[in-house]
């Protein structure tokens, strides 16, 4: 059953006991769980650094979020333990179609977890926050670095506004939600997940959404990335791997430039040992879709489907249907899971583009999630999202390299990157204005 929160009143009457920005280890999202179990089982101990990136460099969010409510805010999150509910949960529950999908060894380590330590500084408008240890120690601390520094310049932005001016923003932003869900109730057929935990506007407004994507479009809403919505919503928690493996196993292949090139397809055949069935979904962009394409072993073509992330969905899905077709398998049996930067037009024209050539699934992020565009006087700049990601930067005491498909979202010292484009290439990229 729904649970309708009066968003207004609540952001107008934020105390720290009511909505503390981070109520849950399981508030984020799914693939975070999945790769921190292989993490533990194989790669615990690398060591790593991970620090927040503020691609929208023209935004200095350290002049925007006070510095002592974002320490506060990550003490807190240091507080948090799973409770008895979310463990037996995690234990009991059925994951794409699989009982018991996390070991009890790996839970038992779970449910004493804390997130570790971290390290603030600012500089030039910006906060440095970056987080050091093991692997298995530092990786949960992506998504609520990223969640408290978001939902912070929401509460900075809306601070100025009084209860009446505040329930006609969030009415507006209801109404502009609520007119996309409309538009894709008009594609038949289509398959809708909730995929926007990392730049929300708020938890309470995340959890909105989510709301009303289940009741506007039935079952064409999927589920969620958020472990804890899907838990307390009765959805699906949805979410496979990210760039964060790819990136840390090339660290570990050193300075062989043959390890390197192999080290995509190493993950790969790690986590099918661990998972396989209808987690085989393949992430190709890390050092770029076209020379992943180029080198993957014919084996990869068998696996469910890809999630191309950082090409326009409808050239990168095109470029995945040729090589499948190269290399003898039927489209129309596979899956794309499209997920970078979409909104309505966007699912729109590409849900049209590959009907009855693929099937397909999309996860609606930041655009789901925090959209208030013309929902403020005079388009509050605090109200619109930034491209803030928390990325891993170091690995294995090397530096972490992120090529993609776009060279703007590219991550590593010079030298490593130009290392990674002689190894692997820079065919297929193209450069491209980062907008979330």
């Amino acid at each position: 059953m729904a649970i309708y929160t009066d968003i207004a009143r609540r952001v107008w009457n934020h105390a720290w006991k009511l909505d503390p920005i981070v109520r849950s280890l399981l508030d984020t999202d799914f693939y975070k769980l999945l790769m921190l179990q292989m993490i533990w089982r194989a790669y615990a101990d690398v060591p790593v650094t991970f620090s927040l990136i503020n691609r929208t460099k023209s935004v200095r969010i350290a002049d925007e979020i006070d510095v002592t409510e974002l320490k506060d805010q990550l003490d807190h999150a240091r507080t948090i333990g799973l409770s008895k509910k979310e463990m037996i949960w995690l234990a009991g529950n059925s994951f794409y179609g699989r009982k018991q999908i996390f070991e009890p060894e790996f839970l038992a380590w779970l449910e004493a977890y804390r997130l570790p330590d971290y390290e603030l500084r600012e500089a030039d408008g910006q906060y440095e926050l970056n987080f050091s240890g093991s692997w298995a120690d530092v990786t949960l601390w992506e998504i609520p670095a990223l969640t408290i520094i978001n939902e912070l310049r929401s509460r900075a932005a809306l601070k100025k506004y009084g209860p009446f001016s505040l329930d006609v923003i969030y009415a507006r932003a209801k109404a502009r939600m609520w007119s996309k869900t409309e538009r894709l109730k008009n594609l038949p057929g289509i398959r809708i997940s909730d995929f926007g935990t990392r730049r929300r506007h708020s938890y309470l407004w995340q959890r909105w959404c989510v709301e009303a994507l289940k009741e506007g479009i039935g079952e064409s809403f999927t589920g969620t990335s958020n472990v804890l919505l899907a838990m307390d919503t009765d959805l699906e928690a949805l979410g496979t791997n990210a760039h964060e493996l790819p990136m840390v196993l090339a660290t570990l292949a050193g300075p062989d430039d043959a390890a390197l090139k192999a080290s995509p397809y190493e993950v790969l055949r790690e986590w099918n040992r661990l998972y396989g069935g209808n987690l085989l979904i393949v992430l190709p962009d890390t050092f770029g879709t076209d020379a992943f394409l180029r080198d993957a072993p014919d084996w990869v073509a068998d696996w469910t489907g890809f999630r191309p992330d950082s090409a326009p969905p409808i050239e990168g899905g095109e470029r995945i249907i040729d090589w499948w077709r190269e290399k003898g398998r039927d489209p129309r049996d596979k899956l794309l899971i499209f997920s970078d930067a979409l909104d309505v037009d966007t699912i729109e024209e590409t849900f049209r583009h590959f009907h009855g050539r693929v099937r397909m699934s999309f996860g609606w992020g930041t655009n789901l999630t925090n959209d208030f565009r013309g929902c403020a006087p005079e388009d509050d700049p605090g109200l619109l999202p930034i491209s803030l990601v928390c990325k891993v930067v170091e690995a294995n005491g090397r530096s972490a390299v992120k090529l993609s498909d776009n060279p703007e979202k590219a991550t590593g010292d010079a030298d490593e990157l130009a290392r990674y484009l002689r190894v692997f290439g820079g065919a297929g990229r193209v450069k491209r204005k980062v907008t979330v």
